[in-house]
């Protein structure tokens, strides 16, 4: 079992030195600070200023970010990320407003809007977030001067767009505010299932919380009571899925199998996969993605491996929710001391979806695990040739997982 990062910068110092094949001795070479203070600072002993941390990643040729435990893709590059987010926030600020641009007609913005989701869902996040802005103006200037049902519904639809992005991106009050200008739409569209999308979304921002992220499920479901239709049979099991994700986040096993019982059921009824309904790809595979993303948040490791093993998405299945599904197996193959394993379907998530696998809090788990495994990790030579297995440094560990030795963006 690979020994965890106890969340010390002294103990990140210790781990990317030791990454470097470097002793204290060899480091404190390198550095204007003595030997003790390395080793106090690596001990816990003293506290690291930032000053000292500056210097041992110049020093280890790292990004900074690796030894204060930043998350590199919302502090890298700030400027980058803020030049991609403000329009989004800007538009989203502006619902009230009654903008004077001439929008294209209602059909071409719908097809824009549903254009941008399915790049969200192919993890091109970078394309999506550059056109949401305009088109958000858009439909809010025809929601303003001509409303009606569709287009309420098409502003709903992309403000949960807007969520999405904002969420991948780390910017959670700015998905927060996306949600408000949902149901701000929704309620306008009276369409209680565009509602109950969004007591789904709501909920997995409030999994810290079982009591309200179930509460906020409950909600959901009861904006769906009455309703039988495929739209909302989906709707309703996506709920149950997203009840799964909040009681693994808390280990309540019981729950879980309730909600995953539930989640089949309508998985029936749906009929196979249902990509079109909402975006949610509600149906028998991602129930058992989520079913599989349950035994990685409770921990249990063998449970998930024979899980993992005896699953075949179908090749209909989406980008992000396949990355989902590698990126899990890999924490559960390092988890169960198959590194060789773990880094090959980090290698496979990170060519299927480069920009989600990045940042996604697994890839980050999968990494530290397997850099702490092992001064190397052999790759078998189906990933690098003929021959024995090849080992692979921390640098080409990070740089093949998709997180580079430098922690760089998917906006560099």
């Amino acid at each position: 079992m690979p020994v965890r990062d106890d969340d010390r910068t002294g103990a990140r110092i210790r781990q990317q030195r030791r990454l470097a094949h470097l002793t204290q001795r060899q480091l404190a070479e390198r550095l204007p600070y003595s030997y003790s203070l390395l080793n106090q600072v690596e001990c816990g002993a003293r506290t690291a200023a930032p000053e000292f941390v500056d210097a041992v990643a110049r020093a280890l040729r790292i990004d900074v970010a690796l030894l204060t435990g930043a998350d590199p893709v919302t502090t890298l590059h700030p400027r980058r990320l803020a030049a991609l987010v403000h329009p989004i926030r800007e538009a989203l600020d502006a619902y009230d407003l009654d903008p004077d641009p001439t929008p294209a007609p209602l059909p071409t913005l719908t097809m824009a809007a549903d254009t941008v989701c399915q790049q969200v869902r192919a993890t091109r996040l970078r394309a999506a977030a550059t056109a949401l802005p305009g088109i958000i103006t858009d439909l809010t200037h025809t929601a303003h001067t001509r409303p009606g049902t569709e287009v309420w519904r098409a502003l709903a639809s992309t403000y949960r767009t807007a969520h999405d992005i904002a969420l991948k991106l780390g910017y959670r009050d700015l998905a927060a505010l996306a949600l408000d200008r949902m149901g701000w739409a929704a309620d306008r569209a009276s369409d209680p299932c565009l509602a109950a999308v969004r007591q789904y979304k709501r909920a997995l921002s409030h999994q810290e919380s079982t009591y309200l992220g179930l509460r906020l499920i409950t909600a959901g479901h009861t904006l769906l009571a009455g309703q039988t239709s495929r739209e909302a049979h989906a709707i309703a099991g996506q709920l149950h899925l997203g009840a799964v994700a909040v009681a693994a986040r808390h280990s309540d096993r019981t729950a879980v199998d309730e909600h995953l019982a539930a989640a089949r059921e309508l998985a029936a009824l749906v009929g196979g996969e249902a990509p079109e309904i909402h975006w949610l790809s509600f149906g028998r595979t991602n129930t058992d993605i989520h079913a599989l993303g349950a035994h990685v948040r409770m921990r249990q490791w063998d449970d998930g491996l024979r899980q993992a093993r005896a699953m075949r998405l179908p090749l209909s299945t989406v980008t992000s929710r396949r990355a989902r599904y590698l990126v899990d197996r890999a924490v559960i193959e390092m988890e169960t001391g198959r590194t060789e394993a773990s880094l090959r379907h980090l290698v496979e998530a990170r060519r299927v979806a480069p920009e989600q696998t990045r940042y996604h809090p697994g890839t980050r788990e999968a990494v530290t695990g397997l850099v702490h495994t092992a001064p190397h990790v052999g790759l078998p030579r189906a990933h690098g040739g003929v021959g024995g297995p090849v080992a692979l440094t921390r640098s080409q560990i990070c740089e093949r997982s998709g997180r580079s030795a430098a922690g760089r963006s998917v906006h560099e």
